[in-house]
C-alpha cells in the first residue's frame, strides 16, 4: 500500500518506457504519475498529449485567435 492509503500507485517511466511501482521506481525526473491503475500509467503519454492539445486550444481562444 502507498503512503497515501490509496493502494498501489503506478508510474510511467520515460527512461525505460515501462510501468513502475514504488517498489522499482526511477528518479522523479523520469516518471509520470502517480496513476491509479497500470492501464492508466501505460497510457500516460497519450494523456499528456491530449491535455497539451486542450491547453493549446484554450490558449488560442484566450488570446482571441479563434474569433
Amino acid at each position: 500500500m502507498s503512503d497515501s492509503g490509496r493502494g498501489t500507485e503506478y508510474y510511467w517511466c520515460t527512461r525505460h518506457h515501462r510501468v513502475e511501482t514504488q517498489a522499482d521506481i526511477c528518479p522523479a525526473m523520469y516518471v509520470l504519475g502517480p496513476f491509479g491503475s497500470k492501464s492508466d500509467a501505460e497510457n500516460a503519454l497519450q494523456s499528456v498529449q491530449e491535455r497539451n492539445e486542450a491547453w493549446d486550444e484554450e490558449d488560442r481562444r484566450w488570446a482571441g485567435e479563434e474569433r
